[in-house]
């Protein structure tokens, strides 16, 4: 469904935020004009219209149209380039900017002035063109961050809510599965018991599906668990789908000893890889091979998981179709700031990286 008009975004702001952006300067710009007006009694003189363009332009258009061209190279480095400094470096920063701000306005407005006859002060009035100009800059720059901390506030406080919904959600699954869980052992245990000895394979392969189930209910209880344990699940799993797949399925595991202590989110893994066995290997009758490779750069953990399967051609419709990788591109963004990045893997299939 397409947006509405003001909800459109040009060059990543929304347009009823540029219409309130250029909306102020013409509001000052008039205010500009009327108080010039007023004060040579322009009410009491038939030429001196105040709906005038040229005395318009001459009074405060040309004025705060420059302030507004040179603004907005400001407001981009401030908001874009340097949008992750904090407020305190920026602040420093309006130091160096603020004069600049001025300098470059006033060398400006007089050269064009000059050009087209308007008038400007001169002599000791031009005092108030460093004053006013600095007034308006403190300003709008005031209103601009107060804005921005106001919509990081807004996306904090609505993260926060998804958090905590998801949180709820986890405890009610949490509480689901301890319904009754040892009935669930008890059962396992059951079935184990009843295989005969000479099955030894099918009674390894019953506990470790156990330990599937009980790796699972902890998970729901805890908000981060070693590397280590997640690891170790997702290997049991690959040796129930390896029983499944027999030699069509190869695993090849790269991860250096050093992290194995790292704590992560439990079940972030298994869902990326359980889509790769399904919708990369599974159909393939020759089947392939699945990778999972973690090692730590710069203070965090990288993380590929890749397979040879059939790979998919259009990236950005995978999501919303499965729930593994959209779950986890959800979790990523919400708790890191970090997403999925799919990629083709080599000599075929998909990779999934990411980092936290």
């Amino acid at each position: 469904m397409r947006k509405p008009f003001l909800e459109r975004k040009v060059f990543g702001i929304r347009t009823v935020e540029l219409i309130a952006f250029v909306a102020i300067y013409v509001f000052f710009a008039f205010a500009y004009h009327l108080a010039i007006w007023a004060n040579r009694e322009g009410y009491n003189k038939e030429e001196d219209s105040l709906f005038d363009l040229i005395n318009f332009i001459d009074d405060g258009g040309l004025d705060y149209l420059l302030k507004l061209i040179i603004t907005i190279p400001i407001w981009w480095l401030l908001f874009r380039v340097l949008k992750n400094w904090s407020m305190k470096s920026k602040l420093l920063l309006h130091i160096v900017l603020l004069p600049s701000f001025i300098i470059v306005w006033q060398q400006l407005y007089y050269s064009i002035s000059d050009i087209f006859g308007f008038f400007y002060l001169d002599g000791a009035g031009r005092t108030w063109d460093f004053y006013i100009p600095a007034l308006f800059y403190i300003l709008q720059f005031g209103i601009f961050h107060s804005y921005q901390y106001h919509i990081d506030n807004q996306k904090k406080i609505e993260l926060e809510g998804e958090l905590r919904a998801a949180a709820l959600k986890s405890e009610l699954s949490a509480l689901k599965a301890q319904l009754n869980p040892h009935f669930l052992y008890n059962i396992f245990n059951t079935i184990s018991a009843s295989v005969p000895p000479e099955n030894e394979k099918t009674r390894h392969l019953i506990a470790e599906l156990s330990d599937l189930f009980r790796y699972q209910l902890q998970a729901s209880q805890v908000e981060k668990v070693p590397l280590r344990e997640e690891l170790d699940f997702v290997k049991k799993y690959l040796t129930l789908e390896k029983e499944r797949f027999e030699e069509r399925l190869q695993i090849k595991i790269d991860v250096a000893e050093d992290v194995m202590e790292e704590k992560i989110p439990p079940m972030l893994l298994q869902p990326l890889v359980e889509n790769s066995i399904k919708h990369g290997l599974a159909s393939l009758i020759e089947g392939g091979e699945i990778s999972i490779s973690i090692f730590k750069k710069e203070d965090k953990l990288h993380f590929e998981i890749g397979d040879t399967g059939i790979g998919i051609k259009d990236k950005g419709k995978v999501y919303g179709k499965g729930i593994g990788l959209t779950n986890t591109r959800m979790r990523l963004e919400k708790m890191y700031n970090s997403t999925l990045k799919l990629s083709d893997n080599t000599p075929q299939g998909l990779k999934i990286n990411f980092t936290i």
